[in-house]
């Protein structure tokens, strides 16, 4: 059974951090490629981060040179390091990763307070 387990999410003022971490279970998590999401209230959920087996990263624009995701093989854990934070950014913090289908975490929310 997948398991993605998000933490870390909270509240913080604008131009802080915040450290995301998801603890994946049920996987081979060393070929998967993890992805971060968000959801804001009345909004679409966005792509944020990408992070492929072999450590190749991606990011949407509105995050690029703010965020940083990486990732632990060893502990099968994904975080996602969110600097300068806006209070646009505010949103549910969804981990993810494909398998036979989607498979997501339960969220965790980031408030960021102007």
């Amino acid at each position: 059974q997948v398991q993605l387990v998000e933490s870390g999410g909270g509240l913080v003022q604008a131009g802080g951090s915040l450290r995301l971490s998801c603890a994946a279970s049920g996987i081979i998590f060393n070929i998967n490629t993890m992805r971060w999401y968000r959801q804001a209230p009345g909004k679409q959920r966005e792509l944020v981060a990408t992070i492929t087996s072999s450590g190749s990263t991606g990011y949407a624009d509105s995050v690029k040179g703010r965020f940083t995701i990486s990732r632990d093989n060893a502990k099968n854990t994904v975080a996602l390091q969110m600097n300068s934070l806006k209070p646009e950014d505010t949103a549910v913090y969804y981990c993810q990763t494909r398998g036979i289908r989607d498979y997501w975490g339960q969220g965790t929310q980031v408030t960021v307070s102007s």
